[in-house]
């Protein structure tokens, strides 16, 4: 399926091994997580370059993401084996140490199929999907293997979701940040907030 098409649907379900953060195997099923938010992401191997990076800029705004009733997800085609070494090797030696979520094993790469990332029947790119309280996916974004994606972009999104479930009379306009005045979805509302922003 092609990642494109998963937003506003349910987002496909697993169940699979998985690391879990008190740092013990178990399983993991998605779906479990109903009446939360989640950030799925999927990053290509353990002991890469870029991933740790990810890996450990999400671990640290975990509070925050539990703080919004949002967990964060992390999945690669490795086994949980090597996800646990990973995790046991320090951070200065190339490991991400102790993180607080859980990294899900996707050996059989059905899960980065599903979720249309499965790049050269090898490794995931860097997918993430924002997943609401029902368990539609709501927003989408890939990146290439190269290239590190932003945590505070999901966070945006995440704060973003949650006003318009809060304001349903309001949609969030370009760079949208949580505080900031929001746009009625009319003409009248358009036109409104481009005059008291500029956005040239």
């Amino acid at each position: 399926m092609c990642m494109c098409t998963l937003v506003t649907q349910e987002a496909p379900d697993f169940t699979a091994d998985a690391v879990l953060p008190d740092n013990t195997f178990g399983t993991l099923k998605l779906s479990s997580f109903r009446g939360k938010y989640v950030i799925l992401f999927f990053y290509p191997l353990d002991f890469t370059f870029v991933c740790p990076s990810e890996i450990l800029a999400f671990n640290k705004t975990i509070g925050k993401f539990k703080e919004k009733n949002c967990e964060v997800i992390g999945v690669s085609v490795d086994s949980k084996f090597t996800h646990f070494a990973w995790k046991n090797t320090k951070v200065e030696d190339g490991g991400i140490g102790n993180i607080q979520y859980p990294l899900v094993s996707d050996l059989n790469k059905e899960i980065a199929k599903q979720y249309g990332v499965l790049f050269n029947n090898s490794v995931a790119l860097r997918g993430l999907f924002l997943i609401d309280t029902k368990g539609i996916v709501r927003h989408a974004v890939i990146n290439d293997l190269p290239l590190g994606r932003s945590v505070a972009e999901a966070m945006r999104m995440v704060d973003a979701l949650q006003f318009v479930e809060t304001h349903g009379d309001q949609v969030c306009p370009a760079n949208w940040q949580e505080g900031d005045e929001a746009m009625k979805p009319t003409a009248a509302g358009v036109a409104d907030y481009l005059a008291k922003h500029s956005v040239g």
